[in-house]
């Protein structure tokens, strides 16, 4: 065989029962859901803002972002739901750190038995403070570990035209937003939606099964093949796609990262420019009916520091910078706070 046995893993039900999700707590999910499906759908008008770190480590450092971001997210609620990034898992181009879901401690050997324990326990502690959270799937088969506590769920540019990312997207009830591929091509990330809101049968779990077909799968544009995809033509190239595929709650959510925050001049990819981008789409859609319609939310990197450092310069934790991303870069917190405020104060014009 091409694997060794490591260690035999919990189960879904072992892993809930030793950290389950409270009824009180489960209440609050289902509720933030069910928000998300209003602005989705257009009964509710706010916008939907997933901020947070790219990757959610540490635990420490995230948790006290979360509890900082807490006034924040008060005082724009008339506005803007947001809802925290906590990404435990991260697509890699080749190789590298993979999340804390499979290597908690980044400089020690991978561990998922740790690795599930950590990262259920931080969402658990984040959902308590009052948060929806997020993350994107990028391993369909540790689902059932912790999709009781997600209130929505991204599949990302490399996975969005996988079968299987498509399949696992119509099966859920969760909101799930998809991406546009590496190439930018907004054609594709709207196929990626349409197969999303189908029904499927497939095998899973030693069962033949049909799914329901998710009707609150939608489109997110994050830019690729070197440019954004967040101007004025590309927005309405999106909104007009979705209208005539007669997509189910027609919606795109924005990604201001990766390649819709290239700089124009330099040509390279610049997380610092996600306020800009954020304001400046903000004010676009304030004066464009079509837009305002179609663009429910928005997508933002942002941690305690601002930047990102090299994990592999460092030899330990202790080298590591806290609060500062060890994968995409990300806007500090004053920054983020401060765009967030920006933004409420535009959509409340």
């Amino acid at each position: 065989m091409g694997y060794s046995l490591v260690q035999k893993l919990p189960t879904v039900g072992e892993l809930r029962d030793q950290l389950p999700l409270l009824p009180h707590l489960k209440d609050q999910v289902e509720k933030d859901i069910q928000e998300i499906k209003d602005i989705l759908s257009g009964k509710d008008t706010r916008k939907i803002l997933i901020v947070g770190p790219c990757s959610a480590w540490p635990q420490e450092a995230v948790l006290e972002y979360a509890q900082k971001l807490l006034p924040v997210k008060k005082a724009a609620e008339d506005v803007i739901k947001i809802v925290l990034r906590v990404y435990i898992q991260k697509p890699r181009t080749t190789v590298g750190w993979v999340g804390p879901v499979n290597q908690p401690d980044p400089f020690a050997d991978p561990d998922l038995v740790k690795g599930f324990t950590y990262c259920r326990t931080m969402m658990l502690q984040a959902i308590a403070m009052g948060y929806a959270i997020a993350d994107e799937a990028v391993y369909t088969h540790k689902k059932g570990y912790f999709t009781d506590l997600y209130s929505w769920i991204a599949i990302g540019a490399r996975s969005a035209e996988d079968q299987e990312h498509r399949l696992f997207a119509s099966m859920l009830d969760i909101p799930v937003g998809m991406k546009n591929p590496t190439s930018g091509d907004i054609s594709i990330g709207v196929n990626s939606v349409i197969a999303a809101q189908y029904q499927h049968t497939f095998a899973i779990d030693g069962h033949q099964i049909k799914t329901n077909g998710n009707d609150f799968s939608h489109l997110i544009l994050r830019g690729g093949g070197g440019k954004g995809n967040i101007d004025l033509d590309s927005l309405l190239l999106a909104s007009d796609l979705i209208e005539k595929k007669k997509i189910k709650n027609p919606a795109i959510i924005v990604d201001a990262s990766h390649d819709n925050s290239i700089d124009p001049i330099s040509g390279k990819k610049d997380p610092m420019r996600q306020p800009e981008t954020l304001l400046e789409l903000t004010r676009l859609i304030a004066d464009n009916a079509t837009l305002k319609a179609t663009v429910k939310g928005f997508m933002m990197e942002s941690f305690l520091a601002s930047g990102n450092q090299n994990i592999e310069m460092c030899n330990s934790i202790a080298d590591v910078v806290y609060g500062k991303s060890i994968t995409d870069g990300c806007i500090g917190f004053y920054d983020t706070k401060e765009t967030i405020e920006k933004m409420a104060e535009l959509l409340r014009n």
